[in-house]
This record gives C-alpha cells, sequence and structure tokens, in this order.
C-alpha cells in the first residue's frame, strides 16, 4: 500500500512537471507570437492586368507574377494533387498532424538526413506569411501555435485558397494561375490531372524540379505526385495510366506587354500610378478595361510607322548605319530571322552589304542572302531641306549609294519559293522623325488607338500626350468658329494682302505670309479655311480681338500659354496632340466637348468597383456653329489642303496643320462616328524640309488608318440642327449665285445671316462686296 502511495505521488508529480514543462514550453514560444489575424485579410502582390474593349489583355504590371483565383476558378485536380503531395490529412487535422511528425521523424531518422518534412500546408501558410525560414525549435513552435489558431479562425478552403495562390512555383511565378500561364499557356481551370500532378510536384525544389530546366526530374516528381493520389484512392488504376503516359507539351502563355499599344499602356500606367501610386499598381492585382481596340490599334500603329518610314525617305540618304568587315557580319546576322516562317513580306532587317554592282547590292541578313534592287535606292539623295523629293533623280547606279561592309536596314520584297534562293530586298532607312496618332469616338470620347512614336523601345516619350508642340493652321478652325459667333459668315469676304505689324518696344516688325508667298486679294472666308490663306487668318483676327479667340480655345478645353498677340491666330501656342483632339470633339459632337477617356474602369482583386469612368461633357459652341465649321471642314478635304482623304468617299471634315519652317504637321480629321489626329516632327526641333506640310507629311499616315477601319462603320454625314438654311453662293462676291456665276458653293449659314443679294451677271459693271456693310471696308 505504501508502495502504490508513493507511485501515486511519483506519477502525480511527472504529470506536474510535464504539464508544467509544457505550459512553459509554450509560454516560452507564444511570448511575442505576431499577430495571425492579417492573413485573414489576405492580400498578396499581385498582377494589374490591362485589357483592351474586348477583353484581350493589353499587359501587366506586377512585382510578383500571381494571379488571384478561387478553388471554383482551378481544375479539381488541382488542390486533389497539392494535398496529396504535401498534406493529405488537410481536412482531418487542425493545424498540426502529430501522425505526419512521428513518420516524418522516424523516415529523417532512418535516413540520417532531413528527407521529408512533417509540416501542414497551414504551418507552410504560417512559415511564409509570417515567420522567418529559421530552423529552431521555438520557430516550430510558433508556427504550431499560429497555425491551430489559425485553423479555428478560418475555413480550411479558406486557408487551401490561400496556399495555392502564395506557393512560390519557380520561373518566376506565384500561385498555380501563373504556374499554369508558365508552364503550359493554359489557365488553371484549364489543367488536366497529368499537368496538375507537375504543377503540385514542384514547391519541395522548384528549380530542381522546373519542368523546363529539368523535365526528366520533374517528370519524376509528377509520378511521385501521382502515386500518392493513387494510393489515396483519390484517382483509380485508368485515370494514373493516362496521366503517366500522357505525353507533356511544356509552352507559355504570350506576355502581350509592350508589344501591342506600348505607348497606350504606358499612358495607362501613368494614369494608374497618379490615381492609386506605384505600390497599388505593382502589387494590388487590379483588373483595368480600357477604350483601346485592338484593330484600330493595330492600324494606327502600322499606319504612323509607315507614314515616318516614308517621311525620312523623302530627306534623303544619311548613309549605313555603319561600317564594319565582313568577319563581323555575324553580329547583325544574329539579330535577323533564321527560319522563312518568321518573316513576312515588308518586314525590315538589318543587313550586310557584302557586294555592290550597278543594278544593286548583295546583302546577307539573318540565315539568308538577299539582293537590293537599284530600283529601291529611287529616294536616295544628298539630304536637302530646300528641295523637294521631287526634285530627286535615280542614283543610276548602286555604287553610289552603298559599299561593301555597310550595316544598312532593308525590308522583304519577295519572298521566294525556297528559302536558300537569294531574296529581293528593297533598301530603307531608320526614321529620326518622329509623330503621333489619337483616335477618339466623339460621342463617348473612348480613345479607341494611340501611338506617341515611331518605336517604343527606342523612345518611351509620349507624342501624343507629353509633346507640346505649334499646331499651325488646326488651330484655325477655333479662330474661324469665333468669326461665326460674331458676325461673320462662309460667304463674308475679307482681303488677302501683304499686312506688316510694328513691335515698337523690340523694333522689330512682322510680315505674316501665305504658305506660297501669293495674294489672292478679296477672299470668301470659306475659301480662306479651305485654302489655309494666313494673311485673312490674321486679319479676321485682328478684326475679332485676341482675347475673343483666346476664350474661344479655353472654351473648347485647349491648355495653353496662348501668346497675346495676332501670331495665335495661326496656331503660335503648343498643344498636346490629345488635347486638340479634346477641342475638336465640339466639332463633331455638335457643339459640346468631351474629354478623352482611355481607362473605363478599374475593378481590386475580389472584383470590386474601384472607378468607372463616365463622360466629361462641355458646353462650348452653339449647335449652329458647329454644324458651319463641320461644313466648312468638309470642304477642306473636298477642295483644299485635306484632300487625300477624298479617297475614304465619305463625309470627312478636317483640318491641316503646318508650323514655321516645316518643323510641325499635323492633320485633324472627323466623322461623326470618329475623330482621329496626326502629328509628325522632329524631337529636336528643326525643319522637316521642303513640303513637308501637314498635307504630305501627317494626313497620309490619316488615310492609311482609317482605310483599315472605315468600313466597320455605316456611311454617316453630319445632321444639320434646326436654325440653318443653305444657299448657293457666288465665289468671288459672297452673294447668291446668279446664272452668271462661274464658281459657286453651297454654304450653310445660320438663318437670318445668309445673303440675300443676287451676284451681278458676268460682264457688268458691279463691284464684288460682302452681304455686310462690315466687309465693305478692306482691313
Amino acid at each position: 500500500m505504501k508502495v502504490l502511495k508513493i507511485f501515486l505521488i511519483t506519477v502525480a508529480v511527472m504529470l506536474v512537471l510535464g504539464i508544467g514543462g509544457l505550459v512553459f514550453l509554450y509560454n516560452w514560444a507564444a511570448s511575442d507570437l505576431p499577430g495571425f489575424k492579417k492573413i485573414t485579410d489576405y492580400k498578396p502582390p499581385l498582377v494589374t492586368t490591362v485589357y483592351a474593349n474586348d477583353n484581350q489583355v493589353l499587359g501587366y504590371f506586377y512585382k510578383e507574377k500571381r494571379f488571384l483565383v478561387t478553388l471554383g476558378q482551378m481544375s479539381p485536380w488541382l488542390p486533389k494533387a497539392f494535398l496529396a503531395a504535401e498534406d493529405a490529412s488537410f481536412y482531418e487535422h487542425e493545424g498540426v498532424d502529430l501522425t505526419a511528425i512521428a513518420r516524418a521523424f522516424v523516415i529523417n531518422i532512418k535516413a540520417g538526413h532531413v528527407k521529408q518534412g512533417g509540416s501542414t500546408i497551414t504551418q507552410q501558410i504560417i512559415k511564409r506569411l509570417l515567420l522567418s525560414s529559421e530552423k529552431k525549435y521555438k520557430r516550430k513552435l510558433k508556427e504550431a501555435i499560429l497555425a491551430y489558431r489559425l485553423e479555428h479562425y478560418l475555413t480550411k478552403d479558406e486557408i487551401l485558397t490561400i496556399y495555392l495562390n502564395q506557393i512560390f512555383l519557380g520561373a518566376h511565378s506565384y500561385g498555380v494561375e501563373a504556374a499554369a500561364r508558365t508552364y503550359f499557356g493554359k489557365h488553371a481551370s484549364e489543367l488536366d490531372l497529368a499537368e496538375s500532378a507537375v504543377i503540385a510536384g514542384l514547391p519541395q525544389a522548384p528549380s530542381r524540379y522546373s519542368p523546363v530546366r529539368n523535365p526528366e526530374l520533374a517528370k519524376k516528381r509528377q509520378v511521385y505526385v501521382l502515386d500518392q493520389l493513387l494510393e489515396l484512392n483519390w484517382i483509380d488504376r485508368a485515370q494514373y495510366d493516362e496521366a503517366v503516359n500522357k505525353p507533356l507539351e511544356y509552352t507559355s502563355m504570350a506576355d502581350p506587354s509592350w508589344k501591342v499599344g506600348p505607348y497606350y499602356l504606358e499612358e495607362v500606367r501613368r494614369w494608374l500610378v497618379d490615381m492609386y501610386g506605384e505600390e497599388a499598381v505593382y502589387n494590388d492585382g487590379m483588373t483595368v478595361t480600357t477604350a483601346c481596340d485592338i484593330k484600330h490599334q493595330l492600324a494606327a500603329e502600322a499606319a504612323l510607322r509607315h507614314g515616318l518610314e516614308e517621311s525620312a525617305k523623302r530627306r534623303g540618304w544619311e548613309g549605313p548605319t555603319e561600317n564594319i568587315s565582313l568577319g563581323d557580319a555575324g553580329r547583325i546576322q544574329e539579330q535577323g530571322p533564321q527560319d522563312a516562317e518568321d518573316v513576312e513580306k515588308g518586314d525590315r532587317y538589318r543587313a550586310v552589304v557584302t557586294r555592290v554592282k550597278k543594278d544593286g547590292a548583295e546583302v546577307v541578313f539573318g540565315a539568308f542572302n538577299g539582293f537590293v534592287t537599284l530600283k529601291s535606292m529611287w529616294w536616295c539623295r544628298k539630304p536637302d531641306i530646300k528641295k523637294s523629293h521631287e526634285d530627286v533623280r535615280d542614283p543610276g547606279d548602286a555604287r553610289k549609294v552603298l559599299k561593301k561592309g555597310d550595316v544598312v536596314w532593308v525590308s522583304v520584297a519577295d519572298i521566294p519559293e525556297v528559302p536558300d534562293a537569294v531574296w529581293t530586298l528593297g533598301l530603307e532607312r531608320d526614321p529620326m522623325i518622329e509623330g503621333a496618332i489619337v483616335s477618339v469616338k466623339p460621342d463617348t470620347g473612348e480613345v479607341v488607338a494611340l501611338s506617341g512614336g515611331y518605336d517604343f523601345g527606342r523612345s518611351q516619350f509620349n507624342r501624343a500626350t507629353q509633346a507640346l508642340r505649334q499646331c499651325g493652321s488646326a488651330f484655325k478652325p477655333i479662330v474661324y468658329s469665333t468669326a461665326i459667333d460674331n458676325g461673320f459668315t462662309p460667304a463674308s469676304i475679307v482681303m488677302d494682302a501683304p499686312i506688316v505689324f510694328a513691335n515698337e518696344s523690340e523694333g522689330k516688325l512682322w510680315r505674316p505670309e501665305n504658305f506660297e508667298n501669293t495674294f489672292y486679294g478679296p477672299t470668301l472666308l470659306r475659301t480662306a479655311l479651305v485654302k489655309s490663306r494666313n494673311l485673312v487668318t490674321i486679319r479676321v483676327a485682328q478684326k475679332l480681338g485676341i482675347h475673343k479667340i483666346i476664350e474661344r480655345a479655353r472654351a473648347l478645353g485647349l491648355e495653353a500659354d496662348f501668346p497675346s498677340d495676332l501670331s495665335v491666330a495661326l496656331g503660335s501656342a503648343s498643344v498636346s496632340l490629345m488635347n486638340l483632339c479634346k477641342a475638336y470633339t465640339a466639332f463633331a459632337r455638335g457643339g459640346t466637348t468631351i474629354q478623352p477617356r482611355l481607362v473605363l474602369s478599374v475593378k481590386s482583386a475580389w472584383g470590386e468597383e474601384l472607378y468607372a469612368s463616365q463622360p466629361e461633357v462641355v458646353e462650348a459652341i452653339s449647335p449652329q456653329t458647329a454644324y458651319i465649321m463641320a461644313c466648312l471642314m468638309k470642304e477642306v478635304v473636298r477642295d483644299g489642303t485635306g484632300w487625300r482623304a477624298r479617297v475614304l468617299k465619305r463625309p470627312i471634315a478636317g483640318k491641316t496643320g503646318t508650323s514655321n519652317n516645316e518643323h510641325d504637321a499635323w492633320f485633324m480629321g472627323y466623322t461623326p462616328y470618329l475623330l482621329t489626329g496626326v502629328f509628325v516632327g522632329f524631337d529636336q526641333m528643326k525643319p522637316q524640309g521642303k513640303w513637308e506640310t501637314g498635307s504630305r507629311a501627317a494626313s497620309p499616315i490619316w488615310v492609311d488608318y482609317r482605310k483599315q477601319v472605315e468600313q466597320d462603320y455605316p456611311y454617316q454625314d453630319f445632321t444639320q440642327p434646326p436654325g440653318i438654311v443653305m444657299v448657293r453662293v457666288d465665289g468671288k462676291t459672297g452673294k447668291l449665285a446668279g446664272p452668271g456665276s462661274s464658281e459657286v458653293f453651297f454654304l450653310p449659314f445660320k438663318e437670318g445671316t445668309e445673303p440675300t443679294q443676287m451676284a451681278a451677271p458676268a460682264g457688268s459693271d458691279g463691284v464684288p462686296a460682302s452681304d455686310d456693310d462690315l466687309f465693305k471696308q478692306v482691313f
């Protein structure tokens, strides 16, 4: 009896000491535990995805390549495969699996080293999100305590979702969605059993078991995962055999970022950073929907690049990019095409000249041999900004242009049926000229296309939004719209004659001139705009007063430092292409401006709406004035400097613009359904060359783009508002056209301002005059 009592006392003491020891260990480990509840507000670094308007991906922004997906957005095989490989009893334990720990202990003792871990998925989350990876007993105790607590705060599905989105799976991929895209070019929802087992085998050693680096080891690890699934009876033998024997094809989902619409994407990125901050843009996994239309974007980019290349050719030949020894040609060839299937007609590559003959030059490019024809060198002249390209004569001999060892740009003129044959090529040059194009839907303000330069890789400066340049005569519609609201009509007569202004404070004279340095005398207001007559515009501005013109420009939304002199009427203020497009929306929309919109909506990673764009509309001019200006700018296309747009055979309104010395060339053209602006000019302001005007340099780009998209819209003309009357006008006098009128225009007028007198018959003694006494005096 005494022995039994001693035994019981001893057991009791040991229990007390054991419990005390456990309490001590618990308090020791739990003394400085981090708060685990932040895991419940799971916000890992995620990829922000930018979409075009048809849900095609325009690009990604991220620091860690991770896409958040729920269990329901994964293949059902994925969670099963991960559980089989990492934590088969996940749905039974409470955060710590003592059986797995004991099993791992025995295996590791037998192996003599750490071969298997006993951590549950919950413990792995705790380790990755809250604790360090140091291998100390105190850290393992903390891990177990926190895992137990987390299991009583979140559901099992929530814990598993966090794990499958958080885990690093190699190749810069975090989470199963990123891994599915990286290794199989699929979404996580599309993975089959075999593919799911490959990805589930990665967490233990992502680099070692990488399907890309070590496909054989990846296969062994896949079989291990499938063995576990079979042993657990989560798959049957037929499924196992099919998965084991299925050939694995590894491919990565293409990242479209900075390929299509790089300037558009960068503008969206800058907007997002301004709106939400850089950390949010690169970590919060936002979903951004833009107004970008991929068809429009591709067409706009191609048109701009082609237009700038043609512009460069018109300036002549500036020589090769470099001259090298033929022994160094391999350096250039490595950069070119190696497979004929990758080449399309019109593609441009760098080539090395190996031999020059009179009729052309033999070159090597990529893995191929080519011949640059003399015919393709028609544009090669010595650069001279005082001469037009029409003055160019065929060089007549390729040896005047090229020599052996020259590194030049060539374009593929024809692809031979046999790749080993000699390819026919054309000589090209890399344009230093830059430009921009913006296309906006006037009804909504949606920017369907935007390109801010020739090559985003060469320069990220966006000439559509960041460049401030003089818009020249593209500003004149603003002047003439002001005139229409202040006593002028399309039939008003203004003198086109020399005029001189003295600046007494600076002791200088200003002599504005017409582009052709010719003067036409009394001129219809309609004709002055259509033919872009500077001197008429100056006289109109002088009569209106500069302040009225600046007020109108600001009412249309133009943001510029307007000079307080008459040069403002000729577009001397510097504006961005995007801003000028906004001003022109008033003419396309019937009087109201609308803010161009790139970003339509922004949602959080969980689908919550953070931003929804709404049209920003401002009253600017009357519908009648807008309609009159649209009609006059249709005349610019029909009979003036915008004539190249006639090829579309649509009612198109537009205006060219050219600044002094051909520094800047513009074309602003619009229909009721689409407004497009084009700018061309050197970054370092210098002349483009003789006749490099808005008509020649900018409008062909506009036309090339619109040719590709115009048929997507029904034929539509501008709607005539109430209060407008259409009158046949004599082009010489501005009066009603009569039987003897040799030049007749059908023009719009605000009701009550139309001419009422008939033009005098031909041969009479009638004196040309306007329909208003205001214009009887020539000024």
